[in-house]
């Protein structure tokens, strides 16, 4: 919406309309980061948006003067999604909030995982408070961990995960991380590892309760993000990979991973070509090894090499 309105052709208009225009932009832009799901500091808003402190101050209050509800936590601002203009515009499709709560618990007990209603538990998520979401949980202990971590986040404070059970080296232990992003419906949390110095990703329902520290983030740039790809993998890192794919492998794609379906354009010879980015070779593999005759790799070097390998790897197993 802002590129098109940046674009406007103003070759024709005033100065003085000019201004206003820009200052206009500005103005929606700061009430579109408000609005999110997230309390920001004016330093915050202000690197994000290249916008002066002072004119941040003032559109605040102008917010305020128009009806908005601006809230103040501590040094953090956000738009309240109840302010009076936002009911009237969106008083057809907007949740309140036991219907939200509502929502999220019919979404998870859906056993259904498809990118559809990941999307939407996602959406919801970014909508509403993790700590008005987590009141429906079907555990109590575990709602409110998620509370508990939702204001670490938000506060950017350090947090206690006490009695941790891990999956991996079967130990119970207390760990004090930096929790930073909600994974897989909220069922992960990733955080930064204090002592250790890595990010990992805690399992909530594994954390036997969360204590928040009255200490903030000191490692807030060592924070690396995290994606999910395509095909469910995810990690800190993603490689490209180019597919050009029959009419079966297509299909089948588009089954399995609807997704899909915005990262393929039509070749001209009748084929779909598919760019992604993976976090792993892994679950993208599995998908072209089982369709291999109807598959091409194009312009993918270590993807075709970690095929290469896996092929010469397969075949001294087959033949002992």
């Amino acid at each position: 919406m802002f590129e098109k309105f940046r674009n406007f052709d103003t070759g024709i208009l005033t100065d003085t309309l000019r201004m206003e225009l820009e200052k206009f932009d500005r103005q929606l832009r700061l009430m579109v980061l408000l609005t999110q799901n997230r309390r920001m500091t004016v330093e915050e808003i202000s690197k994000e948006l290249q916008m002066s402190r002072r004119s941040i101050y003032r559109y605040i209050d102008t917010f305020r003067q128009m009806g908005f509800i601006v809230l103040k936590e501590g040094s953090r601002y956000r738009i309240d999604h109840a302010s009076p203009f936002f009911q009237e515009i969106t008083e057809r499709i907007h949740f309140n909030e036991e219907e939200a709560m509502t929502i999220n618990q019919v979404l998870n007990s859906v056993i259904d995982n498809s990118p559809q209603v990941r999307h939407l538990r996602e959406k919801l998520a970014s909508l509403y408070d993790y700590g008005v979401l987590a009141r429906h949980g079907v555990d109590d202990a575990i709602a409110r961990n998620l509370g508990m971590l939702f204001k670490a986040i938000q506060s950017e404070r350090v947090a206690v995960l006490h009695n941790y059970s891990s999956p991996n080296s079967g130990k119970i232990s207390d760990r004090i991380v930096e929790p930073y992003l909600f994974l897989a419906e909220n069922s992960e949390v990733r955080c930064y590892e204090i002592p250790t110095g890595m990010n990992k990703t805690f399992k909530v329902g594994r954390i036997e309760l969360v204590e928040l520290l009255g200490v903030r983030w000191l490692h807030k740039d060592k924070h690396q993000p995290f994606y999910t790809d395509l095909f469910h993998f995810s990690g800190e890192e993603r490689h490209t990979v180019r597919l050009l794919l029959g009419q079966l492998a297509t299909s089948l794609l588009l089954e399995e991973y609807p997704a899909a379906e915005e990262q393929l354009t039509l070749a001209d010879d009748g084929r779909h070509l598919l760019t992604t980015q993976v976090c792993s070779f892994k679950g993208v593999g599995r998908f072209v090894l089982g369709l291999f005759d109807d598959i091409e790799v194009v312009d993918s070097p270590e993807f075709q090499a970690w095929l290469d390998e896996r092929v010469e790897d397969l075949t001294k197993k087959i033949h002992g």
